[in-house]
């Protein structure tokens, strides 16, 4: 065996087969040719079952001259030339296992004499078959009877019949009953090895081209490719037992009677009701059931306005009077301004019946911006997986729900798909399903797309995508079991596109034949599912007619008690539709009482070694020279006791995590920071993907640290850190923009959900947002974070002085929507970091943050201003002569931020030190009313005035004109210095932004 083993490979070496290819080219027989290309073209092995051979001293011989001839026919007698060209002989067996995707050679011979080669006809129809095959698997979707009104397709080409997916092929009538072996890339024959043509093609149009289309070839991993056709293409697989169909018919009872309850009580109102598409209901109810039998224990969801009412009702299970106290227009019990009903969420824990084990259904409340609570959804899910120690995603998911026009238009959809395998934002797999109306308000889709599918985006993260008819309840709910399942195994997104219908209007009181008449005249006449479903269960004898009308009216009697229950209430509370309860936090506290910020100096100084120092192991890990001197500046800082902006910001980081407080810091390039600045992340410069971050090692028993490089989207990262900042309270969640200028890309963000979100949906979040800002000679892109629109949207009242007691500063804070804040000091960064955890309550920070003070040599801070019995100063007043001195002052400069420095370098410049005082705002918003007037009323002979150095309509000017005003009862005028009104935020000429600056230092330190 050793020799034939050793002949065997030099008839595979390279001479061997150029020998070969000689031989079959100068051979006269084209049969020969025929079968020897034939065999080429197919991966064969030959199989020694029930194949005689010789033995012996004879056999090795014949083996030796076989091996001979194949090397080159010339080399032996022609007599064995004509032995072996007669394919007669057999060569000895091949004992290795059979591989993957190969098939033994006399698997061909059907009708063949033992030991004959195929002949090129039987290979040449084997591969078209295995070509039909593939093209189902393909294109089978393109043809698949999706639409419940048969009147959309894709346009694609070939779509209009199936047997236009194997027209190419020559197989005609005669070929029908032909045996073909099955190859290993389906699953279509069961236990059967073979199956007649006619056979193939009726299961692959079966599985294919059905009820049911699914699009997943392109996904490059041969292993999740079979393990989708396995679960369509089993024989079998869509069987469902009686139960079974009776528990979707009762769902889908339930999911239809809610909505003709809402529509019969509430004719007039708005509720987007989810007729058309009523089997998503039972479709959620079916994912969240499979996945519970798996192991997850909560369920995260997000949703548009269609359809929520009813999902809240019948897949959380929410109280059905507190959904139709919505309708009632009753007053709020509670505070806020609240939000219309089919926009609220809901926190729900409750039992689920079919798989007997508690869940955790959560939905998140959203906006009307459709698809903006996406990446919130995301970032919810993954604090909850931190938080619960779930690495892998296998106790708590996500499911997205969204519209089709929505899902293909909305280009946040694309920045948060692009998160689903980022390590430090996946959520370990998204369920997507899409309730594709076939319409977009009044737009129809071959207006709102360009591509064939409005959930062809999903392609990009290889997502497999489930078309499903949605009037076939069995096939949907094979489609999600699927889903569920795959998202357990592979930990991946997949989308299921519920190709339905809208009965109604884009709402209820809207009309839709105004501009789709055809559409609407086909739905007008269409049985709505559950009908459909219920005739065909009552045709094939599984329930009678009148347990389906016993089901419906079980469940309006439910419908009708809760509604006059809801008769009853006489308010509404916002914090029954909490989506994000944090148990325990508010309990016990004084609201009005902040936690001390200043820390221990000794804990600054230990946090301040550890952050200046290489990693333990230093000899090995090699650190860059640069940072090699950054962290000796560091460490000579430490032992000055001083610290510049990065320390001050480690600090507060560092003395968090002592405290168990978890911080995250998120956002495009914060490992390093865009300025070079932060350097949490150290990378070993000889050794790829070494790192170290030495805040992650400060003490043993300290929370963790997380820093994360986003990917290069505002809107989608800070949606994310939005939803991860509501899920725990006890976390410090900071996004940082690359410049400020940066944020307005995600203004849905700031606007609908931070902004707003405690107001509308009760919903508390301490979210930072770091935000680079600065008139600096960068551009008009790199200067200004609008801090003006931030301003604007807080919502203290500039005429209203509150009632100055101590509690002055923390009821301001307790009872504005957000704070504003342009810090000028390490010590004063520092400190508002940590208030956002003292607080007994939770409200975001907007803080512009430097650039040129980041290394500025007088933006330091003594530990001192960090240690216990400091705090954050709202208002630094003036510390030099004029401060001592405030009768002799002929100016008060008021300003915010890096103008600070420039103005006392050009007093000083100026020797004005005793005529002019600065005072700084370090907190904007809520403005500090009671220390302004404290400030004004020290300086009474001044004059008062405000600068800036963005324009006069940017910045802060328009904001804190009325509420000077108001601090000082309009007994004083307070002037502007600053730039003039202008379109753009900054100038891009270095020779007329240092003009403008000289201008303005010019105007405000003049006497």
């Amino acid at each position: 065996m050793h020799r034939a083993h050793t002949a065997f490979s030099l008839a595979l070496s390279p001479m061997a087969h150029k020998n070969f290819a000689t031989w079959l080219l100068n051979s006269s027989s084209s049969q020969k040719l025929v079968k020897a290309t034939a065999a080429a073209a197919v991966r064969t092995y030959n199989s020694a079952a029930a194949e005689p051979f010789a033995n012996g001293s004879t056999a090795t011989y014949v083996e030796e001259m076989y091996n001979s001839w194949l090397r080159d026919p010339s080399s032996v007698h022609t007599s064995w030339d004509a032995y072996f060209r007669s394919n007669t002989y057999v060569s000895p067996p091949n004992l290795a296992p059979v591989q993957a995707n190969t098939m033994p050679l006399s698997a061909f011979n059907f009708g063949s004499a033992v030991g004959a080669a195929p002949d090129s006809k039987t290979i040449d129809d084997h591969l078209a078959v295995q070509a039909i095959i593939r093209s189902y698997q393909i294109r089978g979707h393109n043809v698949a009877h999706l639409d419940p009104l048969e009147i959309n397709t894709p346009d694609l080409p070939g779509n209009t019949s199936t047997k236009s997916i194997y027209a190419n092929f020559s197989f005609g009538e005669q070929d029908m009953e032909r045996q073909f072996k099955l190859p290993s890339t389906t699953f279509i024959g069961g236990d059967e090895a073979s199956l007649p043509l006619k056979e193939i093609l009726n299961r692959l149009e079966n599985v294919y081209c059905n009820k049911i289309g699914v699009e997943f070839m392109f996904i490059n991993s041969l292993e999740q490719c079979n393990w989708i056709r396995k679960r369509f293409e089993t024989p079998g697989v869509l069987s469902f037992t009686p139960e079974e169909k009776r528990l979707i018919l009762a769902r889908l009872t339930r999911a239809t009677g809610f909505e003709a309850f809402l529509a019969k009580k509430y004719s007039s109102e708005k509720r987007f009701g989810l007729e058309g598409c009523e089997i998503m209901i039972p479709a959620l109810k079916e994912i969240i059931d499979v996945s519970t039998e798996l192991g997850v224990e909560s369920v995260i969801m997000g949703m548009p306005h269609r359809g929520r009412l009813n999902t809240l009702a019948n897949v959380c299970r929410k109280p059905l009077n507190q959904i139709f106290t919505q309708f009632a227009g009753l007053e709020a019990a509670d505070d806020g301004s609240g939000d219309v009903k089919y926009h609220l969420g809901t926190y729900i824990e409750r039992l689920n019946r079919v798989t007997n084990k508690n869940i955790r259904l959560a939905v998140v409340a959203n906006p009307s911006h459709l698809e903006a609570v996406d990446p919130v959804v995301q970032g919810k899910t993954r604090a909850e997986q931190f938080y619960r120690g779930d690495q892998e995603g296998k106790k708590v998911m996500s499911i997205l729900i969204h519209g089709d026009a929505a899902f293909c238009g909305q280009g946040v959809v694309y920045e948060t798909m692009h998160l689903s395998d980022l390590p430090d934002y996946t959520t370990h797999g998204t369920i997507h399903v899409v309730a594709n109306n076939q319409i977009g308000f009044t737009t129809d889709p071959r207006f709102s797309r360009s591509s064939p599918y409005c959930t062809d985006v999903a392609r990009v993260v290889n997502a497999p995508i489930f078309h499903v008819n949605a009037d076939d309840p069995e096939a949907v709910m094979h489609v999600c079991k699927v889903a569920a399942e795959w998202r357990a195994t592979f930990h991946k997104d997949c989308v299921i596109d519920l190709v339905g219908y809208r009965r109604n209007g884009h709402n209820e009181i809207d009309e839709p034949m105004f501009t789709q008449p055809l559409m609407y005249q086909k739905i007008r006449k269409h049985k709505n599912c559950l009908d459909l479903y219920a005739d065909k269960l009552i045709a094939e004898g599984t329930v009678t007619a009148e347990e389906v009308k016993s089901v419906a009216a079980k469940y309006e009697n439910i419908c009708e008690e809760a509604f006059a229950l809801a008769k009853t209430e006489t308010h509404v509370k916002y914090k029954d539709w909490l989506d994000s309860p944090w148990s325990g936090f508010f309990e016990g506290k004084d609201p009005l009482k902040v936690a001390p910020t200043g820390v221990k100096e000794e804990t600054l100084i230990h946090i301040g070694n550890r952050f200046s120092s290489p990693p333990p192991n230093a000899a090995e890990f090699v650190i860059h020279k640069g940072l090699m001197r950054v962290l000796a500046a560091r460490k000579a800082m430490v032992d000055d006791k001083m610290a510049d902006w990065a320390l001050g910001e480690a600090m507060a980081f560092g003395s968090l995590l002592k405290e168990g407080i978890h911080v995250r810091l998120s956002g495009q390039d914060v490992e390093r920071g865009t300025f070079s600045h932060r350097h949490h992340v150290l990378h070993h410069q000889l050794v790829d993907k070494a790192t170290y971050n030495s805040l992650q090692h400060m003490y043993p028993d300290q929370a963790p640290y997380s820093v994360s490089n986003s990917s290069l989207s505002e809107y989608a990262v800070l949606g994310f850190e939005h939803g991860y900042s509501m899920t725990n309270p006890n976390a410090l969640v900071l996004w940082e923009a690359q410049f400020g200028d940066f944020s307005n890309t995600a203004q849905s963000i700031i606007d609908q959900f931070i902004a707003s979100g405690q107001s509308k949906w009760v919903r508390q979040s301490g979210l930072v947002m770091l935000l680079p800002h600065g008139m600096e000679g960068m551009g008009p892109e790199h200067s200004s974070c609008r801090v003006e629109r931030f301003l604007q949207m807080s919502s203290d009242d500039p005429d209203y002085f509150p009632p100055e007691s101590d509690e002055f500063a923390i009821r301001q804070l307790h009872d504005i929507n957000w704070i504003v804040a342009n810090c000028t000091t390490p010590a004063n960064y520092y400190h508002i970091l940590r208030r956002q955890i003292a607080m007994p309550f939770r409200k975001p920070l907007i803080l512009c943050t430097p650039k040129s003070l980041l290394r500025h040599p007088e933006a330091k801070s003594p530990f001192s201003e960090m240690s216990e019995g400091s705090e954050f100063l709202r208002i630094i007043p003036d510390r030099g002569p004029a401060g001592e001195n405030p009768s002799s002052v002929k100016k008060v400069v008021f300003c915010t931020g890096r103008v600070y420095y420039d103005l006392t370098k050009a007093r000083a410049d100026k020797q004005l030190e005793k005529d002019i005082a600065i005072v700084r705002v370090e907190q904007v918003s809520p403005f500090p009313f009671d220390l302004v007037k404290e400030q004004a009323n020290l300086y009474k002979n001044a004059e008062l005035v405000w600068t800036q150095e963005e324009h006069k309509n940017q910045g802060c000017w328009s904001y804190v004109q009325p509420r000077f005003l108001t601090a000082l009862n309009h007994s004083r005028d307070v002037s502007y210095v600053g730039r003039a009104c202008g379109a753009s935020t900054a100038t891009g000429s270095k020779a007329q932004h240092i003009r403008e600056l000289n201008a303005l230092l010019n105007d405000a330190i003049s006497i």
